[in-house]
């Protein structure tokens, strides 16, 4: 009789690994969020009345000025071009107008419709200012309402305009527009803008007044001028700037006693203490000469005390010199260097422009062509801005620092036509797709998210 052999010995079981944590995935955007932001940017009654007003449009025929006005802001799509017969394109294939002839098309590039993208991009500016983009750090929340950025690009243009657009320091016949922009941080985006003559000084483009007041303004070198630091400080205002090196301030006193060997500063000119300066950093009071405004044909003379921050930069291997009102209780020496640095935002604005929304690829000899498609780039701004906001809004708070600038541009770039198919199905001019809104949601929401997770990102330190 067989006997059955017993059963094997049971084998210990490994221990269950803790379930793997799975990452946080970005929100998706829902049917009408998309269009809707961008409608409540520009409303299409604003845009009716708007091209009314300004004549653009006297009757409504072949020239529709709600399909027009999208379509050439956000139909330049993925080539980064914004010629004219691209936009022909865009806009007869959109508002399924088939009879508008290219001529017929190019002859609405007027003085009209230059006032009516100028208009159009006021109102959308006002729109999204009024809007939180961002939450300033409380560091600066504390004493501030908002950061802003002053800075200016030159879009080159055809040589045939060289007589009523002059270049500056050019060997040959040129010609160019300046691009006069104030960035907000807490809008996200541009806060004003103004098309210039590239001749136009910097310093002549920023009026101070009571705007400036809660108000933190960041400028380069091109806006250095005393008298217009003292004015943002008589409004209320706070000021960072870089100290020109020419400019020789004079020492009232240190804000730290040290001890031992150091210098006395007071009554001293910068250009006599620096070159013997061996500590990393020195914040001091200073007091700087400036020259009023002409009164009455007669100048007048006058001072004006500020703190300065000197701190050695390793790298460049002298000091960095800062002028501020701001005390140093509010921000300490570091910090008011750090905070320079998010003028870096309005250099990335600009390469987003050229780069992304093809703000200088664009060639012809009518001036008005050139000014409306310049104006159109600048709405695709403020329009991609909004739909940041909106992304950043609705995405986990884990995963906003991670909408970088940059990296949004290229990804709104490359989704604008699947945006414009969103905005055309909400204006009736064809049924919805689920394929438009998925495929934007792909590019808005997960293309636009920086992979890179433990990069720093230095407007992150300022602003949430």
């Amino acid at each position: 009789m067989a006997v059955a052999s017993p059963l094997p010995p049971a084998q210990p079981q490994p221990e269950r690994s803790a379930p793997r944590k799975r990452g946080l995935r970005p929100t998706q955007l829902e049917r009408g969020e998309v269009e809707g932001a961008l409608r409540a940017l520009v409303p299409d009654q604003e845009i009716q009345r708007i091209a009314r007003e300004t004549g653009f449009v006297k009757r409504e025929r072949k020239i529709k000025p709600v399909p027009f006005f999208w379509a050439i802001v956000l139909g330049f799509g993925v080539d980064v071009q914004r010629s004219l017969a691209g936009l022909h394109a865009a806009y007869t294939l959109w508002a399924r107008i088939k009879h508008v002839t290219y001529a017929g098309y190019y002859l609405r590039f007027t003085p009209e419709l230059v006032l009516f993208l100028q208009r159009c991009l006021e109102l959308a500016l006002s729109n999204l200012a009024g809007e939180k983009g961002r939450d300033l750090d409380p560091r600066l929340k504390a004493f501030a309402q908002d950061v802003l950025i002053k800075d200016s690009s030159i879009v080159r243009l055809h040589a045939s305009l060289a007589a009523k657009f002059p270049a500056t320091r050019s060997r040959k016949v040129a010609a160019g527009l300046k691009i006069d922009t104030v960035v907000s941080i807490c809008a996200n985006g541009p806060k004003s803008v103004a098309l210039l003559p590239e001749r136009t000084a910097d310093v002549k483009t920023l009026r101070v007044g009571a705007w400036v007041r809660g108000r933190i303004f960041l400028a380069d070198l091109g806006y250095y001028c005393h008298r217009l630091l003292a004015r943002i400080h008589e409004n209320g205002g706070y000021f960072v700037t870089r100290e020109k090196e020419n400019a020789d301030p004079t020492f009232v006193r240190s804000y730290k006693v040290h001890r031992g060997r150091a210098i006395d500063l007071e009554g001293k000119r910068l250009s006599e203490v620096l070159p013997r300066l061996q500590r990393g950093i020195l914040g001091a009071e200073v007091e700087i000469t400036l020259k009023r405004r002409v009164y009455r044909g007669t100048r007048s003379s006058d001072t004006f005390r500020c703190r300065l921050v000197a701190i050695w930069n390793e790298e460049a291997g002298r000091y960095h010199v800062y002028l501020t009102n701001i005390s140093p209780e509010q921000l300490n020496a570091e910090e008011v260097a750090q905070l320079y640095s998010l003028r870096w935002t309005i250099e990335l604005t600009f390469k987003e422009l050229k780069s992304s929304y093809a703000l200088d690829k664009f060639v012809t000899k009518n001036e008005h062509a050139i000014k409306a498609v310049i104006l159109a780039a600048l709405l695709t701004l403020v329009a991609s801005r909004r739909l940041h906001n909106l992304v950043r809004e609705r995405a986990p708070e884990e995963l906003r620092p991670r909408y970088t600038q940059l990296r949004w541009a290229k990804a709104f770039r490359y989704g604008s036509t699947f945006v414009l198919e969103l905005m055309r199905s909400a204006l009736g001019r064809r049924p919805g797709s689920a394929d438009s809104l998925d495929m934007a949601n792909r590019f808005l929401t997960v293309q636009a998210l920086d992979p890179h997770v433990t990069r720093h990102r230095f407007r992150e330190v300022w602003s949430r």
